[in-house]
C-alpha cells in the first residue's frame, strides 16, 4: 500500500537513460522483484526532455512484455487450479475406493457404497474430462472471484456428473442414477469449493503473493483514489501492488506522482502494469487515460462511482451488441430467492420435527420456572418493512416489555437502535441460559416456516428502533430476517456499533450464495457451544 499516498512504492523496473537524440527504451531485463519498502520510482526527468510521440512509442515498444506478463499470470493461475482440481478428484476418488474396495470403515458400508456406485464408476480420465470441461464452461477458470463462486462450481459439478451418467440412465433406472448423480455431485462439489476457497492461502504459505504482484497506478481524485487502494480488491495478498496515484488537478495535488498529462512519463518510468481508473473523470480524460494504458499493454480496471454513491450493484447485459450496466439494489433476485426459500422450507421442518422432544422439555420448564405463557411474543419489522409476531421461548417475567424503557440507559450498546442488557433483572433464571444456549430462538422455526422469516438473514428489529433510522439502513429490509446472520457469526454481541452491524448485512445481501449461507449454519453452531458474545 502507499501508505497516504505521499510516500510511493513504485516499481522495481529500470529504465535506459532516454535523451532528447532517441526515444525512451525499456531496460532490457527485470531483476528479481525488490522489497515494496525498497522500490523507488526513478527520476522522470530525463524522460521528460522527450518529445510525446517518442514517450508513447516507448511505451508501444514495452506492450508486448506487458502483455506476455499478463499471459503468464493467466497461464499460471489456469495450471495451478486445474492441476489442484485433479488431485483433489484423484484424493476423492481414492476415499470412495478405499471405502468401497477395502471396506475400511466396515464391511457393511462397502456393500452399500458397492451397491449405489459400482466398480468402474467415476472412472479416472472420463469423469476428470467431464470435470475439466463443466468447469472450463462456467468459467470457473476466469479471474477474479470466479474460480471461487460457489454456485458456479455447483453447477459445473452438476454438468460433469450429468455427462457419464447419462449412458446409465436407461440401464439401471431413473431411481438409482438420481441417487448416483447426488452421492457424485455433492462431495465433488463439497471438495472442490474446500479446495478453491483455501487455495490463495496455501499458495500464500508457498509464495510471498507480492513476488507476483502486478505493479498498478489509480488514476483519478485523490480521495477516491486512496479509498480504491485501501480497499480489499487492491489489498496485500491480491493481485495487484498499489505504487502511487495520478491526479486530475494542475498542478498536481499533495501525494500524487504527477497530473494527468504527466501519465505517459510515469507508466515509462515505473513500469506498471495496471492502471485503475477512479472516481469521475471528463469524457477527454477517460479517452487519454484509456488510449495511453492500453498502448502500454496495460490491463485497465475502473472501480464504478455509481456503486459507491448509490450503494448498487453493476451488472453488465447486452442489447442489440451494446453493452449496458445495469444497476439493482443490494437484494436477492428471482432464482436466488427460490433456491433461499426451497432451503428455508426443507430446513424447518426437518429442524421442528427433529427437535420436536427440545421442544415439549424446554416448554415444560419454561411452565414450571415462572408465571406467564411459556412463549412470548412481541411484534418485528421483517422482509419489505412488514410487520410480523416473532415467536421466542419466554426469558423473562410476565410483563418483562413494560418496564424495557427504564432499562435503555443500561444498554451495553449506547445506541437506541440496538438493545442489550448484560445483567438484565427481568430475565428469569432458565432464561438466563437459555439465552446463552440461543435455544429461546428455536421457535422461530415456526416463522421460518410461515415465511415471516429465514435461517439466514439480518435480524428483525424493533418498530421503535426502525423509527430511528437514516435512509440507508433499510437496506435490511429487503430481505427477510434471519434466525441467524453476519453479524451473529462475526461477533454477534462483541460488535457494537449499529454502522458495522448494517454493513454486514448489506455485505450479506449483495454477495448473497448458497455456500454463504450453508457457511453462516455452520458457522452459528461453534459460536452458540461457545457462547461467544453471549451476555
Amino acid at each position: 500500500m502507499f501508505g497516504a499516498l505521499g510516500v510511493v512504492e513504485p516499481s522495481s523496473f529500470q529504465q535506459e537513460p532516454s535523451s532528447a537524440a532517441g526515444p525512451y527504451r525499456p531496460a532490457k531485463a527485470r531483476a528479481r522483484p525488490t522489497p515494496p519498502q525498497q522500490r523507488r520510482i526513478e527520476d522522470t526527468t530525463h524522460l521528460k526532455l522527450d518529445a510525446p510521440a517518442q514517450v508513447r512509442l516507448g511505451l508501444q515498444r514495452r506492450a508486448p512484455a506487458n502483455l506476455r506478463r499478463h499471459v503468464q499470470r493467466a497461464a499460471t493461475r489456469f495450471f495451478i487450479l486445474v492441476t489442484a482440481d485433479l488431485a483433489t478428484f484423484a484424493l476423492l476418488r481414492e476415499v470412495i475406493r478405499a471405502v468401497r474396495d477395502r471396506a475400511v470403515l466396515g464391511p457393511w458400508l462397502a456393500a452399500h457404497v458397492q451397491s449405489l456406485l459400482p466398480g468402474g464408476y467415476l472412472n479416472g480420465w472420463q469423469f476428470a474430462a467431464a470435470l475439466f470441461v463443466g468447469l472450463l464452461v462456467l468459467g470457473n477458470y476466469g479471474p477474479g472471484d470466479r474460480r471461487r463462486d460457489g454456485w458456479r462450481l455447483f453447477l459445473a459439478c452438476a454438468l460433469a456428473a450429468a455427462l457419464p451418467l447419462w449412458s446409465m440412465l436407461w440401464a439401471r433406472g431413473l431411481e438409482v442414477v438420481l441417487l448416483q448423480y447426488a452421492l457424485t455431485v455433492v462431495p465433488v462439489w463439497g471438495v472442490l469449493a474446500a479446495e478453491r476457497l483455501s487455495m490463495d492461502g496455501l499458495i500464500a504459505r508457498v509464495r510471498d503473493p507480492e513476488m507476483d504482484a502486478a505493479d498498478t497506478l489509480f488514476v483519478g481524485p485523490a480521495e477516491e483514489c486512496r479509498a480504491a487502494a485501501s480497499s480489499p480488491a487492491f489489498g496485500r495478498g491480491t493481485e495487484y501492488r498499489p505504487i502511487g496515484f495520478v491526479g486530475l488537478q494542475t498542478p498536481a495535488g499533495a501525494g500524487a506522482l504527477g497530473e494527468i498529462g504527466d501519465l505517459p512519463i510515469l507508466l515509462a518510468a515505473s513500469g506498471a502494469e495496471v492502471v485503475v481508473i477512479c472516481g469521475f473523470l471528463t469524457d477527454m480524460q477517460f479517452r487519454e487515460v484509456v488510449d495511453i494504458a492500453l498502448a502500454a499493454g496495460c490491463k485497465v480496471l475502473s472501480v464504478p462511482r455509481v456503486v459507491e454513491v448509490a450503494g448498487v450493484h453493476p451488472t453488465t447485459v447486452w442489447r442489440q451488441g451494446q453493452p449496458l450496466v445495469q444497476l439493482t439494489a443490494p437484494s436477492l433476485r428471482g432464482q436466488q430467492l427460490f433456491v433461499k426459500r426451497a432451503i428455508d422450507i426443507v430446513g424447518s421442518m426437518i429442524g421442528l420435527f427433529v427437535l420436536s422432544p427440545v421442544f415439549a422439555i424446554v416448554a415444560l420448564l419454561v411452565k414450571l420456572g415462572s408465571a406467564g405463557p411459556v412463549f412470548f411474543r412481541q411484534e418485528r419489522v421483517g422482509g419489505g418493512g412488514r410487520l410480523f409476531r416473532i415467536i421466542k421461548f419466554r426469558t423473562m417475567v410476565d410483563g418483562a416489555e413494560s418496564k424495557r424503557d427504564d432499562l435503555l440507559g443500561q444498554s451495553v450498546y449506547k445506541d437506541a437502535r440496538l438493545f442489550k442488557v448484560a445483567q438484565d433483572p427481568r430475565t428469569t433464571r432458565l432464561g438466563g441460559w437459555l439465552r446463552r444456549t440461543s435455544l429461546d430462538e428455536l421457535p422461530q422455526l415456526v416463522n421460518v416456516l410461515r415465511g415471516e422469516m429465514s435461517l439466514v438473514g439480518p435480524r428483525p428489529p424493533l418498530p421503535s428502533e426502525v423509527a430511528l433510522y437514516e435512509k440507508h439502513h433499510y437496506a435490511r429490509f429487503d430481505v427477510k430476517p434471519g434466525m441467524t446472520g453476519p453479524w451473529q457469526v462475526s461477533g454477534r454481541n462483541t460488535i457494537i456499533d449499529f454502522e458495522q452491524v448494517v454493513a454486514l448485512e448489506t455485505n450479506y445481501i449483495r454477495n448473497w450464495s448458497l455456500l454463504r449461507d450453508l457457511g453462516v449454519l455452520f458457522r452459528t453452531i461453534p459460536v452458540v457451544l461457545a457462547r461467544r458474545g453471549a451476555h
